[in-house]
């Protein structure tokens, strides 16, 4: 297993020439789509990705396109997150947001663009392969990113802001919204690297405690968290009657279960022995992050 920075390094030195290498792009949305792209930020799910195909014997080169194109999704879903119909922040990693650079009309397009040439490249990528692995993991991050994951969950998100927040209501938002993109990598890395049914469910049952126990931090730290080290306004939870865990729970009680959920995260990974051991620091690093 490498270490978080070796992993990082190969997302960042391959993310935008992975991007150029669809072809011909106008030059204004390529402009717009790697200046998000390029923002910095974790790499978790990337990370995530190349981790659990490395842990599960597969080939992280060969992996290489669907981590880039996981990012490219996780960029895509900041972009609209961020425009005024939405969350209307003005500041993502520091940075003012992609629509207070290149307008409204061209980051809705750069988003697109950005879900659209992840799934190009995880295609083109499972075009090569010689089975159906490259099909699978194209499928599962689809399917964790889509109208059934992540945008099931961005949806009650922004439908339901000001309405009473309960744990079941809030626990749906943060499965899909947060968790299906944090088990997308799970289950993705893992079949790319022909994981065993166990393995499988092992996998996907750590991504989805690890994602509740993020999103469950980051409500956390947009009611504690210092704006200036986050690189986003904080505040914006309350303001805007989003449903958090916070809001559902209280701070002693979101802290408690993060840490639970985190817990139950390693011990899903218990059956690839010592190979789980950077997951696992990894999963537990989640409960004191401060971005």
């Amino acid at each position: 297993m490498r270490t978080y920075e070796a992993y990082l390094k190969l997302v960042e030195d391959a993310l935008c020439p992975q991007l150029r290498s669809l072809g011909h792009i106008p030059e204004k949305l390529l402009e717009a789509m790697e200046y998000s792209l390029s923002a910095g930020g974790k790499r978790l799910r990337p990370v995530l990705l190349l981790a659990a195909c490395d842990m599960a014997g597969g080939n992280v080169e060969e992996a290489l396109p669907f981590a880039c194109a996981l990012e490219m999704i996780h960029t895509y879903s900041l972009i609209h997150d961020d425009l005024p119909a939405m969350d209307n922040d003005d500041l993502r990693r520091g940075k003012p947001t992609n629509h207070k650079v290149y307008g409204e009309d061209v980051a809705i397009l750069a988003g697109d663009g950005l879900l659209s040439a992840a799934m190009e490249l995880m295609l083109r990528a499972a075009c090569r392969m010689k089975d159906l692995r490259g099909v699978r993991a194209a499928e599962a991050i689809a399917r964790r990113s889509g109208v059934t994951g992540m945008v099931a969950g961005q949806t009650v998100d922004v439908t339901e802001e000001g309405s009473e927040p309960t744990l079941e209501r809030v626990e749906y938002i943060h499965s899909h919204k947060t968790a299906d993109l944090i088990t997308a990598p799970m289950e993705a890395g893992l079949l790319l690297a022909g994981a065993g049914e166990d393995q499988l469910k092992a996998g996907v049952d750590f991504g989805f405690h690890l994602g509740l126990a993020f999103q469950m931090v980051d409500d956390l730290l947009d009611v504690e968290g210092d704006a200036a080290v986050l690189g986003k306004n904080t505040g914006m939870d309350a303001a805007l009657g989003k449903l958090t865990w916070v809001a559902a729970a209280g701070v002693e009680k979101t802290r408690a279960d993060a840490a639970e959920h985190v817990r139950i995260a390693c011990d899903a990974l218990e059956l690839f022995g010592e190979n789980m051991n950077f997951l696992k620091n990894l999963a537990q690093s989640t409960l004191v992050r401060v971005q």
